[in-house]
């Protein structure tokens, strides 16, 4: 497995307790985050997910990511 696949399967096994610098490199392995506004939004492919800055990071927004990476 590699590094990328690691953290995939981290965020896969505890989607509950996931930190901020975690849940943003899982981001920025597949895409990038756009700045702006009141949230950083997530840039994956074709698809934006907006996420609030929070440590950690709530649970709604990990499977909202999950989601997406599924569905590429």
């Amino acid at each position: 497995m590699t590094k990328k696949q690691k953290r995939l399967e981290k965020l896969r096994e505890n989607t509950r307790n996931v930190s901020l610098e975690e849940f943003e490199a899982v981001v920025n392995e597949y895409g990038f985050i756009k700045a702006s506004g009141k949230h950083p939004k997530a840039v994956i492919a074709k698809h934006v997910l907006p996420y609030a800055r929070t440590n950690p990071v709530k649970e709604y927004y990990v499977k909202m990511l999950l989601q997406l990476m599924d569905s590429m």
